[in-house]
């Protein structure tokens, strides 16, 4: 009887795990993302990452709305021979956008912390003290952290833009879903342990 018990427990936990993986992969899911409302800043911070544009059409809608009057455009090189920033423009003043409200940064930063540490010394050196941070929603979590870990006496919101293939509850249906919630689990994690 022992031997059954010992071999059903963990059946029927497995059982358990796979029934209610809705509510536990939403959780962990929903654990990633800590995004705040907009407040009035001086300035927009939009973050590097995002190859369809939803970052930087967020961060214009935010200056279109009155909260900030510039925004401060992340962009890493390496995109065939230019920076991110460089086409992150260009992508948001064909869509419509005055050229005047983007303030491009190219940097060589190669990580979260690395692009935060670029984009706060931009702002110190333009004596910004109050400003938005930008990023996709399964990103927002992290960014908080990083950003408030660099600059704590910093006024800051980190502000979501939608991502149509990462939804707390339903993003282990896609592949890029999967893949987008292992990579930020995974320097989750990495940030956790200080690597």
């Amino acid at each position: 009887m022992a031997r059954l018990i010992r071999w059903l427990v963990p059946v029927a936990l497995l059982l358990l795990l796979v029934l209610l993986h809705p509510l536990w992969l939403t959780a962990l899911g929903q654990f990633l993302i800590k995004a705040q409302e907009p407040f009035p800043a001086e300035m927009v911070a939009v973050l590097a990452g995002d190859g369809l544009g939803y970052r930087i059409r967020a961060a214009a809608d935010l200056v279109e709305r009155g909260y900030a009057p510039k925004i401060l455009v992340s962009g890493p090189e390496g995109y065939y021979g230019s920076h991110e920033c460089d086409l992150a423009v260009a992508y948001a003043i064909k869509l419509g956008y005055p050229a005047e409200w983007f303030l491009p940064l190219p940097h060589d930063g190669d990580s979260t912390r690395e692009e935060a540490q670029k984009i706060l010394a931009e702002l110190a050196r333009r004596e910004v003290r109050k400003f938005i941070v930008v990023t996709s929603n399964y990103h927002t979590r992290r960014v908080g952290s990083v950003f408030r870990s660099l600059a704590p006496q910093a006024e800051l919101r980190v502000v979501a833009a939608p991502d149509p293939y990462f939804s707390p509850a339903s993003w282990w249906h896609t592949r890029r879903g999967r893949k987008l919630f292992l990579l930020e689990w995974q320097k989750t994690v990495a940030d956790w342990l200080g690597m």
